[in-house]
């Protein structure tokens, strides 16, 4: 049995905060559990990341009450932005980092920003780094060289899911995301307001607490765009209601500027559902290639008129829905599970480094 002790933001226990990052923190000590380990969470409290004082001074106090020796995964959003807290923790503790997105970024010049530099910091210091797509990985390689060896790759898994069958004119779109900027709402609604002449819906589901001066101005967009009646934000659903809004779709969005990975789009092919997305971060991995070809369509982002043009073709081409709803079963057969992802975990936690960097396997629990 292998004892781990998993620091992570107090809102993964906030079930108004069902975040992919949360969901997958907890989905993967679940997973760890079954496997045999013995967890012990550790919930600090704070604004990350960008912490203040006080929720720094948390993690500080939780990372010096820790065992020497001990092992502890770290989620990515604690470490990244707190260097001069986990950096010299790291020096007494086999200290794994959970990064779920980096947040570091490069100038036009190349050179590193003021996130990344910290971020670097907390990397190097740590006994390895577990990412949650390939994306991020080669991400983290062009920020921060190619020490691919220390980073490991735990794609999300998903539950499986009852098949949607869609209607004949498609037009029940989806779109499952928190309301902030990041998330692309604008651009979705500037595209739904370019085929305002087809029949559709939509509805928009995810926390509108987060942003409120955002979300006053996407339905102050709706309105003068004259799709208000047609755009529903739907705010946080539960597990149960959430399911049923899969159902009950036709079409998954997701317009957003940035993605590690993108869960919801697994969980909409989960239910065989298709997707039209932006083609960012770790999107195109989580929608697929297999069989049937692509089980949706990929978009630029942060362009209004090609999404516009996806949603065009969906809704007038009864052929195109037809195709892209086969692929979306197919890929469907295809998806793995939360016990690989927890396994994939458990697989990384089991690795050290030797003096040259290079992760050897150790034996197993």
């Amino acid at each position: 049995m292998t004892e781990l002790h998993v620091v992570v933001p107090a809102a993964v226990a906030d079930p108004g905060r069902p975040s992919g990052g949360n969901v997958y923190d907890r989905r993967v000590c679940a997973e760890l559990v079954g496997l045999g380990w013995t967890l012990h969470e550790h919930l600090v409290p704070g604004d990350w990341p960008q912490p203040d004082d006080v929720a720094l001074a948390g993690l500080a106090a939780t990372l010096s009450h820790l065992p020497d020796g001990a092992s502890v995964l770290v989620d990515g959003l604690l470490a990244s932005g707190a260097d001069h807290v986990v950096v010299p923790a790291a020096a007494r503790l086999r200290l794994v980092v959970l990064l779920h997105m980096p947040l570091g970024a490069l100038d036009g010049d190349g050179v590193l920003d003021h996130a990344g530099v910290r971020e670097r910091w907390v990397l190097a210091a740590a006994s390895g780094v577990i990412v949650t797509s390939d994306w991020a990985r080669r991400r983290l390689a062009d920020l921060y060289g190619p020490a691919a060896a220390r980073v490991h790759v735990a794609t999300p898994g998903v539950d499986p899911g009852d098949l949607a069958e869609g209607s004949k004119p498609g037009g029940v779109l989806l779109c499952v995301a928190a309301v902030v900027p990041a998330k692309g709402h604008d651009l979705l609604l500037g595209a739904l307001a370019r085929v305002a002449d087809l029949s559709w819906r939509c509805i928009c589901v995810g926390a509108l607490d987060l942003d409120p001066a955002h979300v006053g101005s996407l339905r102050q967009q709706a309105e003068t765009s004259s799709i208000e009646e047609r755009v529903h934000f739907a705010g946080v659903m539960g597990r149960d209601e959430l399911a049923r809004a899969f159902l009950g779709a036709d079409l998954l969005v997701l317009p957003s500027r940035t993605e590690t990975y993108g869960m919801v789009v697994t969980e909409a092919l989960s239910h065989a559902l298709p997707v039209v997305a932006t083609d960012v971060g770790g999107v195109r991995e989580a929608l697929g290639d297999e069989g049937a070809g692509p089980a949706g369509i990929l978009v630029a982002p942060g362009d209004e008129a090609a999404l516009a043009g996806a949603l065009r073709s969906w809704l007038e081409d009864p052929r195109l829905r037809t195709r892209l709803r086969a692929a979306a079963r197919e890929r469907r057969l295809t998806l793995a599970e939360w016990d690989a992802t927890g396994r994939s975990v458990a697989a990384a936690l089991m690795h050290e480094p030797d003096r040259d960097g290079i992760r050897v396997p150790r034996a197993g629990p």
